[in-house]
């Protein structure tokens, strides 16, 4: 009788839940991240932060995320300390309260990129790679379809008519984000139909109808970044065709990274009518610009994780923003500066070196391991979307859940050794 449920004896976190019931609550959770049901909801009345009532619609996926922690509290926790510059970033977060101009503000936000964070941690920590990047799949699969249905049934919350007349904007407040997660979404399906051969006919269509929306979005930038990240995609299936292949498409991309490097330094315009912008990046210089006075005022602290966006006072670091840039900006559309505002220097380094292991990670896992097929087209298409746009740390995100789940799995190998022959 011993004998017989030992051979039967799943993982305790299996026990507990199951993977259906697994997938079920990972599948919520990140679908609650992505926001696709905040537009529709609110429309154009405001910023979706400033409502109590959005918060709270946040607290169900934190409550999922500590149901799986609690089914399986060890993985978890030994994953996360695998990712040293991450707990650094969300201490430098903690400690901002104390320095910050809207401490409330900065202590509420702390706590919600922390739920955000330790999704992101359970999502990675108790899945192999072909389970988790399936569930990311799911999570785009049923994105693409209300895109769809709300950009051709309701035009009036899926399509924009008054900034960019005709740019899809599907279930998000407009184009540039509907572009950016498609293009994160292409990665992710890609990478599902190459893991999961029974249903990679399934993938490879979402796939397509997701750059199909990046197309009718209209955003140059996102389809930049999206080719570049389909050619890093056939950078690794080619690592993959014998040591002969391998060498040559290191010596191709070794090419390609210096003739863009020296694209950008000795020929800036050509590069920015590449992404689609003027040298002014569409009016973003003006915001950098502003944004980088007030980085010089606090340079070592900043100004609060979460403070600065949202304060009204007149003498705060938004009003000078505002008046120097012209506008009123929500984020500073740049990740890197972003950081430095909020939590200075050391917060921007945090995350800089967490980038830097990631990168790191992505590049052994394309040559030996299976995480590479997606990290190392994530990690360059969102490194891209990171120039013109703040998606790095924001809490009740899904952008920063994949960003973080990703990191986390390339550090946390599958148990299942044979899993690699799936890329075979």
């Amino acid at each position: 009788m011993t004998k017989a449920w030992g051979r039967q004896r799943l993982p305790f976190s299996q026990a507990i839940l199951g993977r259906t019931t697994k997938f079920v609550l990972g599948l919520i959770i990140l679908l609650t991240f992505s926001q696709a049901w905040v537009f529709p909801m609110l429309g154009d009345i405001g910023d979706p932060a400033a409502s109590g009532l959005i918060r709270t619609l946040f607290f169900p996926a934190y409550g999922l995320g500590l149901v799986l922690l609690v089914a399986s509290p060890g993985k978890a926790i030994i994953a996360g300390l695998r990712q040293p510059f991450l707990i650094l970033l969300m201490a430098v977060i903690g400690a901002s309260i104390l320095w910050s101009i809207a401490p409330d503000q900065t202590a509420r936000r702390a706590f919600a990129i922390y739920a955000t964070t330790l999704c992101a941690i359970v999502l990675a920590a108790d899945r192999t790679w072909t389970e988790l990047v399936e569930l990311f799949a799911t999570t785009f699969a049923v994105l693409i379809c209300l895109s769809y249905v709300f950009s051709l049934l309701v035009p009036a919350v899926g399509i924009m008519h008054d900034l960019f007349p005709g740019a899809w904007r599907g279930v998000w407040a407009e184009k540039n984000l509907l572009g950016g997660n498609m293009t994160l979404g292409v990665c992710v399906l890609l990478a599902a139909a190459v893991l999961s051969p029974t249903r990679r006919v399934v993938w490879s269509v979402f796939a397509g109808l997701a750059f199909l929306l990046i197309l009718l979005s209209t955003s140059k930038t996102s389809l930049v970044a999206v080719l570049l990240g389909l050619g890093a995609f056939g950078f690794v299936l080619m690592l993959r065709r014998g040591p002969i292949a391998s060498i040559v498409m290191t010596w191709l991309a070794v090419v390609i990274l210096g003739i863009l490097a020296g694209l950008v330094l000795l020929a800036p315009d050509v590069f920015f009518d590449l992404l689609g912008k003027d040298a002014t990046f569409t009016g973003r210089t003006k915001i950098w610009q502003a944004v980088w006075r007030q980085i010089e005022q606090r340079p070592w602290t900043g100004f609060g994780y979460g403070a600065v966006w949202s304060e009204e006072g007149h003498w705060g670091p938004l009003a000078w923003i505002t008046k120097q840039a012209g506008f009123r900006g929500r984020h500073a559309h740049n990740a890197w500066l972003e950081q430095w505002l909020g939590l200075g220097f050391t917060g921007l380094v945090a995350f800089v070196l967490m980038q830097l292991q990631f990168l790191l990670g992505g590049i052994n896992a394309a040559y030996r391991g299976i995480g590479g097929i997606l990290a190392l087209p994530f990690f360059i298409c969102y490194t891209i979307i990171c120039i013109t746009e703040s998606v790095a740390v924001i809490y009740n995100d899904f952008r920063w859940v994949f960003f973080t789940a990703i990191a986390v799995k390339l550090f946390w190998p599958d148990e299942n050794t044979s899993e690699p022959r799936a890329l075979a």
